[in-house]
């Protein structure tokens, strides 16, 4: 199967410019980055668990305890797992013969630099659906005790997946010299810690398996769900049967299995994000995907299962309607945008044209605010917050960072539809004031 369609051809030089930006404050920031992200994965285990003493630990203790965990060789030593990380292997492996073994169809991605349209496989839903079928069928034959592996081998399993993130990252940036790669604009900094941070090859592949979208969506994001899953098990071995897991469980389990749901059964969605468009793949995107998303995402449900809470009825319909809130913004502002993209336009929705031609929508979500589908993402990461109670902030700090990310996102989008559209995106900001929550920012 041919991986691309190709369309022209142009000299790989020209192809290929010198990246002449930074973002997140060049390679200092870089390097600051790739250290703070495993740093703060463990940080949020050690800072909010039974072992540590609550979420947060009490706060005289934390300083000498710090100080005491850096110079002890044990707790260096705690931090691999032998079984976690063979039973990680083993996941991603599945993961990749999942890809390779169950059907799919192959879907054209957008126009690269190239004049190249590259195909990518779907069937990231068939692997979930795959990877869940078997999961349960474990749990039915022999009890959620033997799913609570990954709340027992919870640091083991984030190391193996931090040195996954790791080799990816420096196998990609070294392949990324070979003759003919398409370099991502933004990862051609000629500096190597900046490069191999925010990924210096545009999509790097071996043969037709396109690495940066398969970690996208597969190992990390299916992985998120049985980590819940394994959480909903744990708190079922404490309390006596999954007839008493609490509702307020339930609903994360709930929320999060749909969101990733919803992603799987949308993938062909992916291929317009700028994540697969614009950014390269680097330790960035690897560490993002492949431990941020399950060992960051799941922090609720980790919670959860040491500070169990009841919500009741009519909190738990409350949380419940502010999520579907959020999934309805969501998914109905996607398919506005999707929709006009494929020259589809049901709503009839006003839009304003650009002197190039292009058509930017002014109605329906679109014309509420410029990323209306970041509002919905935000209630949703409230949404999932919200059971955990208001004892602790650490529980809400997906929101936060979430906030952050989105808000980094919304300015990087639009400082390259300025340079795009020129005098054309200061009318449409007339036309449309708002970024993200309508009426307030």
């Amino acid at each position: 199967m041919s991986t691309t369609t190709k369309a022209k051809s142009e000299p790989m030089t020209d192809l290929n410019p010198r990246s002449t930006t930074y973002e997140f404050m060049g390679p200092p920031g870089a390097f600051l980055v790739s250290f703070g992200v495993p740093f703060m994965t463990y940080l949020l285990y050690f800072g909010c668990s039974e072992e540590s003493g609550g979420c947060l630990p009490p706060l005289q203790s934390i300083p000498d305890r710090f100080v005491e965990a850096l110079s002890d060789k044990t707790f260096w030593a705690s931090l691999w797992d032998t079984e976690a990380s063979l039973i990680y292997l083993g996941w991603y492996a599945f993961c990749v013969v999942a890809w390779a073994v169950l059907p799919g169809d192959w879907v054209e991605g957008v126009t690269m630099r190239t004049g190249e349209k590259k195909k990518y496989k779907i069937n990231a839903f068939s692997t979930f659906l795959l990877a869940m079928g078997i999961s349960c069928g474990y749990i039915f034959r022999n009890g959620p005790e033997s799913f609570t592996f990954l709340y027992q081998k919870w640091t083991g399993f984030i190391t193996a997946s931090l040195i996954m993130s790791l080799v990816q990252a420096f196998y990609v940036y070294a392949s990324s010299y070979r003759p003919g790669a398409l370099l991502a604009l933004g990862g051609n900094s000629g500096n190597f810690i900046y490069d191999w941070f925010i990924g210096r090859e545009l999509n790097p592949s071996i043969g037709s398996f396109d690495i940066k979208s398969f970690n996208e969506l597969r190992p990390g994001l299916i992985l998120w769900v049985l980590v819940n899953m394994s959480m909903v098990c744990e708190q079922a071995v404490r309390r006596g049967g999954f007839e008493n897991v609490t509702d307020s469980m339930w609903l994360v389990f709930a929320f999060q299995t749909w969101y990733v749901v919803d992603a799987l059964y949308n993938e062909p969605a992916i291929f317009t994000t700028m994540d697969i468009t614009t950014d390269g793949f680097g330790f960035m995107l690897a560490v993002g995907d492949l431990t941020w998303v399950p060992f960051v995402y799941s922090l609720q449900a980790r919670y959860l299962v040491f500070k169990p809470l009841e919500l009741g009825p009519l909190r738990a319909a409350g949380v419940l309607g502010f999520n579907i809130l959020g999934y309805y913004i969501f998914r109905d502002a996607n398919g506005e945008k999707n929709d006009f993209r494929n020259g589809r336009n049901p709503k009839n929705l006003k839009y304003f044209t650009t002197s190039t031609g292009s058509k930017l929508l002014t109605s329906g979500w679109w014309g509420r605010s410029r990323h209306p589908n970041y509002f919905g993402d935000l209630l949703m990461a409230l949404a999932w917050s919200l059971p955990t109670g208001f004892d602790t902030p650490i529980t809400y700090f997906y929101v936060v960072y979430f906030a952050v990310l989105l808000i980094h996102r919304q300015r990087r989008d639009d400082e390259n539809c300025e340079k795009k559209y020129g005098n054309d995106w200061e009318t449409y900001k007339k036309l449309v004031p708002y970024r993200i929550i309508p009426y307030v920012y």
